[in-house]
Parts: C-alpha cells; structure tokens; sequence
C-alpha cells in the first residue's frame, strides 16, 4: 500500500499481546520522501516486531516534500521523526516501554531518516511544542535497510565512482562518538540506492568508534522487506534480533 499527500503526521502504536520486552522502536517506511511504502516497510515491519516482544511505533511522516540540497534529503520528515521519538518515551509508562530501549528501524529514505536521528539529536529542527519535548529525540539504537541519500554517489552514474575516496559521507549526517550502535543491511545489486550509501556510513561509524554491524549481499535488490526470496539476504530480521541481544536491548 502506497500512501502520498500526508500533510499531517500522524503516529500508530502497535503493542505485543504476549510477551513485553519493554523495548519500543520507532518504523520509517522508505519511500524517496514522495511516498510511503506503509505495509511492506510498515505495517509488516510492526508485525514482526510484535511477534518478539517488541512495541512498534509507525510513522506516517509528511510527503510528499520538495527534497533539500544534492542529497534529496527532507526537513519536515526529520521533524516529524524527533517528535515521534520523545512522545514514544513520554508516554513510556503508558505503553510499557523501557525509555532507554528506544530505537528506529528504517527503509531506504527511511534509513536514512534513521541515521539523521541518530545524529540530530542535541538540537531540534523544530521549536518545542509541549512538556513530551522535554524528552531525548535521540534513538538508542538505531537499524537502517538498504538507506539511501547517505552518498553523492548515483546509481544511475556507475561511472562516477573514482575509487575509495569516493565513499564520501553525506555531511548533514555528522557522526560522533555519542551516535547509536547502529546495523546495516544492503545489497549489492540494488538499483536504488547504491550499497555505497551503507558502506560510507559504516565507516563514518567505525572510525567514530561506534558500534556497527555491517551485512552486505550479492543479490537482494531494492524494497526487499520481510517477504522471503530465495537469497540469502532475506535472513536479515533474523540477524537484526541476535543483534539486539549483543547490544544488551534483549536478552540473547
């Protein structure tokens, strides 16, 4: 389901029936900023996450929006993803969650609304409205799936890849030593956004001394989500819940 002409944020919230890990993440679905992939990189997403125990918070954020600077990025959307994310821990009470459990999942733009989280955190890009703006915006762990706008790099430019110097980091995402643990999941074929997007942010992460764990495929292509194919690369929720047992968000 393709959803556009959202001018109103709104916010779902997807509770476990069984077992409550107390963690809580907040779902991006991708989209390029113009729409939004609400089922396959939403409403699936939830499900899964429902299934381990972990609350879900779908995000349906404003698009679609005319894209900033050579990296297509988005304002509104990061507005809307820092409010999402203080609201998630003012109301951690209410829904069970473990305020310092909070993380992000995201889809191609999604991810890289994920990392823009992950490093827009000590100012908000929006005046505060009320008290839930007292609270952190700052994810505590943050997954991002095949993201995009990370690199200047265009797939449809095979050619303009020079070398590794090339792996230049998109600079509106200023990593420091204080950005989440974070994991990555690409393919090498996808069309979309080009696997080096992952690549130049997992260095960025390394060299910041931030934990990472980077998974890149083969195959896969683009918009992959939860559904199964038959390559390897559709193992990856499962890598994403033994990650969050070694970064101590669930038990192992």
């Amino acid at each position: 389901m393709i959803v556009t002409n959202v001018s109103q944020p709104t916010m779902t919230v997807y509770s476990p029936t069984d077992r409550n890990t107390g963690v809580a993440m907040v779902v991006f679905p991708g989209g390029g900023y113009q729409v939004l992939a609400m089922d396959l990189e939403g409403t699936e997403i939830c499900d899964w996450l429902n299934s381990k125990g972990i609350t879900a918070v779908l995000l349906k954020y404003r698009v679609p929006v005319k894209r900033e600077g050579p990296y297509g990025e988005s304002t509104p959307a990061l507005q809307d993803a820092q409010r999402t994310l203080s609201l998630v821990r003012y109301h951690a009470a209410e829904w069970h969650i473990d305020p310092h459990k909070t993380g992000v999942i995201g889809f191609s733009a999604g991810g890289h609304m994920v990392a823009a989280t992950s490093t827009h955190y000590l100012k908000r890009s929006y005046r505060a409205v009320d008290a839930a703006d007292q609270e952190s915006c700052r994810p505590d762990f943050a997954i991002a799936v095949f993201p995009g706008h990370l690199t200047h790099i265009s797939p449809k430019d095979p050619q303009a890849w020079k070398g590794p110097g090339d792996l230049e980091l998109n600079p509106n995402v200023p990593v420091t030593s204080n950005t989440p643990p974070t994991f990555l999941v690409q393919a090498q074929n996808d069309p979309v956004d080009d696997v080096r997007n992952s690549m130049a942010y997992s260095i960025a992460l390394r060299n910041a001394k931030v934990p990472v764990e980077l998974h890149l495929y083969a195959e896969g292509g683009h918009a992959f989500g939860l559904r199964r194919t038959k390559f390897p690369i559709t193992e990856w929720p499962q890598l994403v819940e033994k990650w969050l047992g070694t970064i101590r968000m669930t038990s192992k």
